[in-house]
């Protein structure tokens, strides 16, 4: 997380850097491939049926 997020930039206020965070860890478990589950995200987006 260091490296792909804290060093790239300055955050401005906590709410800022909360927000940020968040993006990156939804990003980082539902869309990013891991090479440890064969390119896949380890908790996938799902595709919402309407009912």
């Amino acid at each position: 997380m260091r490296d792909q997020l804290l060093n790239g930039g300055l955050f401005y206020t906590l709410k800022e850097a909360q927000i940020i965070i968040e993006r990156w860890r939804i990003h980082y478990n539902t869309v990013r491939s891991h090479s440890s589950l064969g390119g896949l995200p380890p908790a996938p987006e799902t595709i919402q049926l309407a009912s």
